[in-house]
């Protein structure tokens, strides 16, 4: 047991952060485990040996894909002759599908045990993949309530472990005990979660800024991404405003503290993606903000299948957050809705059904701890 050896590829910071818990839950069961893979600094302090970081994986959208292909076929090239020298008893797959469902392809082929972790959204937009997947997947450990009988309809060997996102905000409240509570400002704190990827950032964070004179009272806080320069966020703060960060009255800069930021906040502008379901746990009222480029948009339009783009909607099943897609976001319309966030009229509902939601994806054994457990005996 103490001689096995698995590889983890995560591409994006929420697959560093998930990836970090499981290599902790892995090794706290078998602690002479050897695990090595791509990922970022989370799962490297877990005690991962990450041999490539993922701010150099993530491309975001069709069109910026096609552009940074002949890198991507590189990164497929570089990461199969590490996986050959370090010939894992298996190799797990978090999230990042353009990559990953490639990967297990190759995988299968070389009768190496394949393993997903937080499964590839194929329900929301190509569920031809599933196919795919059933041929090239041994076990699938999936973190929402939907994604088991989904999968099962397919004959796939599933299991619903739990959303790790629950248990990274568990131990961060422990960590912090009253810390934050006692913080208490007159001023109302907005978040700003522009996303992860420079793209994203680059388009999304100006329009969030946009409203920074309808809220002259409100202090607005943007939560940086760790793989990203403070340099970035100081220049486009400065080209939509005038002012630099440092220099702005109203605006803050945090990195490595968005949990810290969520914890104290009474509104939160997010980029879809994960953020949006970690901004709920923490109860904070949010607007969904989505914008990309005009192609990748068209594309996504005619292949996404579902009604919502940000988890909480998906997981509740209903419009319950507002999104803001493409055209509508725009200056008035985060003016309107942020100003229907900060009623406090509205602050019981929005706990309400937060509370609902998290009901919804609350397991006994933390997610990270129950996919350890699956995987290590899928080894044996």
């Amino acid at each position: 047991m103490s001689n096995q050896r698995l590889y983890v590829i995560a591409g994006e910071a929420s697959g560093d952060l998930h990836g970090s818990n499981l290599a902790k839950a892995l090794l706290a069961i078998n602690p002479g485990l050897a695990i090595r893979g791509w990922g970022g600094d989370l799962m490297s302090d877990a005690g991962v040996d990450v041999v490539k970081h993922y701010r150099e994986l993530a491309f975001m959208g069709f069109a910026e894909v096609i552009k940074h292909l002949p890198e991507i076929l590189q990164n497929f090239k570089v990461c199969k002759k590490d996986i050959l020298a370090f010939r894992p008893d298996a190799v797990i797959l978090i999230d990042y599908p353009g990559f990953n469902i490639r990967m297990a392809k190759w995988l299968k082929n070389q009768g190496i045990k394949v393993i997903y972790y937080i499964a590839p959204q194929v329900w929301a937009w190509n569920a031809s993949r599933v196919h795919t997947l059933k041929k090239v997947v041994d076990l699938m450990l999936v973190i929402l309530p939907f994604e088991k009988e989904f999968f099962r309809k397919y004959e796939m060997e599933v299991q619903f472990v739990g959303h790790p996102l629950m248990e990274a905000r568990d131990a961060f409240l422990k960590s912090i005990e009253m810390e934050i509570k006692d913080q208490v400002s007159e001023k109302k704190t907005i978040a700003l979660l522009p996303g992860s990827r420079k793209q994203e950032i680059k388009t999304v964070l100006p329009l969030m800024l946009s409203v920074l004179g309808d809220f002259p009272a409100a202090r607005f806080i943007i939560a940086g991404a760790s793989a990203q320069s403070d340099e970035l966020y100081d220049a486009i703060v400065t080209t939509t405003t005038g002012l630099s960060i440092a220099d702005h009255p109203q605006i803050e800069f945090v990195k490595g503290r968005t949990y810290h930021l969520l914890a104290k906040a009474d509104a939160a502008l997010v980029t879809s993606g994960t953020a949006t379901l970690e901004t709920a746990l923490f109860k904070v009222p949010q607007v969904v903000c989505y914008k990309g480029s005009y192609l990748s948009y068209q594309i996504a339009k005619r292949v996404i299948r579902v009604p919502y783009i940000s988890l909480v909607n998906l997981i509740m099943n209903k419009p319950f957050i507002c999104e803001l897609i493409q055209e509508d976001l725009n200056p008035e319309r985060i003016k309107i809705e942020l100003n229907r966030l900060l009623d406090p009229t509205l602050r019981s509902y929005f706990e309400e059904e937060y509370s609902n939601l998290e009901n919804l994806l609350k397991q006994e054994i933390p997610a990270s701890q129950k996919a350890a457990a699956f995987i290590l005996a899928a080894l044996d």
